[in-house]
């Protein structure tokens, strides 16, 4: 089953073009990482999917319905963590949590929710007192009440500390393993990497790249990185692997030569540097990093 299905999805607001021609189809089950620069239609798409925004053209089928007639139906299966939501400064975090089982007619193991977000200790307090990191905590468990097919998590980490941070993470994981779909929007690249299937870059309303982390980095032409260590880096050795079939780019600093090459070039990269008569002294390899990726698609850079 599809759990998010977008067709030629198009909204303008005036003559802005907020997203441009979009199609994106995200499996059931899946954790899916939405990706861009600011202003580049990420909120947009969400507020669509919600219905909370009406796109100019184009369609859209959540969880198998028409997001712009069955509205009440989807946001009743799907669970919301957006970006920037205000507590309500005079309600307990439990009173907050009552507010959510009573919309979605949840029959939870309430305490049992607030232990999993690490607030059931703080759960009679009221939340004007709570620091940023509780608050965000509180609110992933709202989103998570009446056990959601659809989970839409907008920065979830956001004030979060790292301890904190892997606990969202795990927490996805978890709701993975229940069999809901995770769409994970976010501008912190380790988050993403560190639990999605799949990955989609927006860019100015377009979609340029949907894939998962390894094959971005295969369609960027940017699989690997290449550190090799020598006694001197002769201008032969270096001409002889810029020349290579499957090397990319090569800089060199003093007696270290880095080279972004395809994964199966890097033994032969070796090899061609001794085969000029100069001594391979250390060698590591290392993976284009998403942040790097990310640049290669928007050229922009976002928090890593």
């Amino acid at each position: 089953m599809t759990a998010i299905d977008l067709d030629g999805v198009t909204k303008r607001y005036g003559d802005v073009v907020a997203l441009d021609d979009l199609d994106l189809t995200i499996d059931d089950g899946e954790i899916f990482g939405f990706l861009g620069p600011n202003g580049a239609g990420k909120s947009t798409t969400i507020n669509i999917l919600l219905d909370f925004v009406r796109p100019t053209a184009g369609s859209v089928e959540v969880l198998g319905m028409n997001a712009r007639t069955q509205s009440q139906a989807i946001r009743a299966r799907t669970g919301v963590l957006p970006e920037g939501f205000q507590v309500y400064e005079r309600l307990t975090g439990r009173q907050h949590l009552q507010f959510a089982f009573e919309s979605k007619g949840a029959t939870q193991d309430m305490d049992a929710l607030l232990e999993r977000v690490d607030l059931l200790d703080a759960a009679d307090r009221k939340a004007g007192g709570y620091s940023k990191g509780m608050k965000q905590r509180l609110t992933l468990a709202m989103a998570l009440v009446g056990e959601p097919e659809l989970l839409i998590l907008d920065e979830p980490t956001t004030g979060l500390d790292p301890r904190g941070a892997r606990e969202v993470r795990e927490i996805v994981r978890q709701e993975r393993e229940r069999g809901a779909t995770v769409f994970f929007s976010s501008h912190i690249l380790e988050q993403v990497q560190a639990v999605c299937d799949r990955v989609g870059i927006l860019r100015e309303g377009e979609l340029v790249a949907v894939d998962t982390i390894d094959g971005l980095r295969e369609a960027a032409g940017g699989g690997s990185s290449l550190s090799v260590t020598v006694d001197v880096a002769t201008d032969e050795a270096v001409d002889a692997v810029r020349s290579m079939d499957g090397v990319h780019e090569v800089t060199v600093q003093d007696s270290t030569l880095s080279v972004r090459c395809e994964e199966g070039v890097k033994t032969r990269v070796i090899t061609t540097i001794e085969d000029a008569g100069v001594t391979v002294e250390d060698f590591s390899t290392e993976e284009t990093s998403l942040e790097e990726l990310f640049m290669s698609y928007t050229g922009e850079e976002v928090q890593a």
